[in-house]
């Protein structure tokens, strides 16, 4: 197969680079209009909109809508049915990723200034969250494992999941990720339908304060739409790898790291940048030899011809300049010293340092979430976390004395602004 190679030595490189990145981001009109229609439907007839969709999407026939809900007792016989190794797996990738999380976690502070006027900031839970989560023959139990135990973390009191299940197929694995993660109630819903239950609420499903978790191009666009009347995790783009290299690392290594994204789906990125010309020669050996065994070949195939990239560079330090450039989703310094070049990495999701932190780790165990910012919005966004699943109210106690000199401030302040009644109010206070 033939993968791009980019030079920055070449006089065309920048604009290279910008081909390489650019992703058409216009949204399908189609698809909008369908999820509009879709998210007033629901927010108008509610339950019985709801058992329509399902109906018609989910060939699922449900002609009262309590029974849409899954009873904790089948959350709790998935996570029975599992292999010893399976479930042992699923709680042990849990626990790591509850000690991660758990040093996320923050508390409010106040300070009191001399003259006794108390400032400060208050951290509460969110109360209600709704995560979306992809059903039938999809099986991701790490995601659910990844959204709901940072929620459950910060207080989360009510945790709502909802997961198609076209034809009544239920993914055990799911399942037991719900359980293990502290779930409370599941849903078998999904699509924009879904998205606008949580949303507006229904007669059945309870409205949420914010929507987190993956799905397709019509969950997405039902998230942008319903944002501002509940809060969202982000709009994710097709996954990304960018591999920094120094050469010492086996070469069959970093090809499987390319691959690793590259088997998402075509539109995902895989890139590698390295100085040493023979080592991407040799990567691209490596990739043409190993290809051939993946399952997902032809994703793979399509994935690297249409968006990968190897990019030969001057040295290290310029590697990173072209990172930052692309702020991608996942990095991966596989460099004898990454610490070294841990400083001079400003925009990245994660961060994987070293020949063994390969990213399939992050994406299931290590404990770090692998809810990601894509598409260049590393450069202004973060991983998701306990802070999305907490907000902020701020504290002001002011005092008898406090109230002398703040208020001349705010009323000459707000004379200055022709606001009359805010300064009447600040000077009300003045000598009482």
């Amino acid at each position: 197969m033939k993968i791009r190679r980019l030079s920055t030595r070449s006089s065309h490189f920048d604009a290279e680079l910008k081909d390489l990145l650019a992703l058409e981001a216009e949204q399908d009109a189609s698809i909008v209009r369908t999820v509009v229609d879709i998210l007033a439907d629901i927010r108008q007839r509610g339950d019985a909109a709801l058992l329509e969709y399902t109906r018609k999407f989910d060939h699922l026939d449900v002609h009262d809508a309590q029974h849409l809900e899954l009873p904790q007792a089948e959350l709790q016989a998935a996570l029975a049915s599992l292999s010893h190794e399976q479930r042992d797996a699923l709680e042990t990738a849990a626990a790591r990723i509850r000690a991660f999380h758990e040093r996320q976690r923050v508390e409010g502070w106040t300070y009191t200034e001399a003259d006794g006027t108390v400032l400060g900031q208050r951290v509460t839970p969110l109360d209600r969250v709704g995560l979306y989560v992809p059903g039938g023959k999809a099986a991701y139990p790490s995601s659910v494992l990844m959204n709901a135990i940072p929620a459950k973390v910060a207080g989360v009191q009510e945790l709502i999941m909802v997961v198609p299940t076209p034809g009544g197929e239920r993914n055990p694995l799911v399942l037991a990720a719900a359980a293990i993660a502290g779930v409370d109630r599941v849903f078998t819903i999904g699509g924009a339908q879904a998205v606008g239950a949580l949303a507006y609420g229904t007669e059945t499903v309870p409205q949420v304060d914010k929507i987190v978790g993956p799905g397709n191009a019509y969950v997405a666009n039902a998230k942008r739409h319903v944002f501002g009347t509940v809060g969202i995790d982000m709009i994710a783009g097709p996954s990304e790898i960018l591999v920094i290299a120094d050469g010492s690392t086996p070469a069959d290594w970093v090809a499987m790291d390319l691959f690793s994204q590259a088997e998402h789906d075509e539109l995902a990125q895989s890139i590698l940048i390295c100085p040493d010309a023979a080592y991407l020669d040799a990567v691209t050996e490596s990739i043409n030899r190993l290809l051939p065994q993946m399952p997902r070949a032809e994703v793979i195939r399509t994935s690297l011809t249409d968006r990968g990239a190897l990019i030969l560079v001057k040295d290290l330090v310029e590697a990173c300049e072209i990172s930052n450039r692309i702020a991608p989703e996942h990095l991966e310094l596989s460099v004898q010293d990454p610490q070294a070049l841990v400083p001079q990495i400003r925009h990245a999701g994660a961060i994987f340092m070293g020949a063994y932190s390969s990213e399939s780790l992050g994406d299931y165990c290590a404990g770090p979430n692998h809810v990601l910012p894509t598409s260049g919005s590393a450069r202004f966004s973060s991983p998701l976390g306990v802070y999305d699943f907490q907000k902020r109210s701020s504290l002001i106690h002011v005092s008898q004395a406090g109230a002398q000199t703040l208020g001349r401030i705010a009323s000459s302040l707000a004379e200055g602004e022709g606001l009359t009644a805010h300064a009447r109010s600040a000077d009300f206070r003045l000598g009482h």
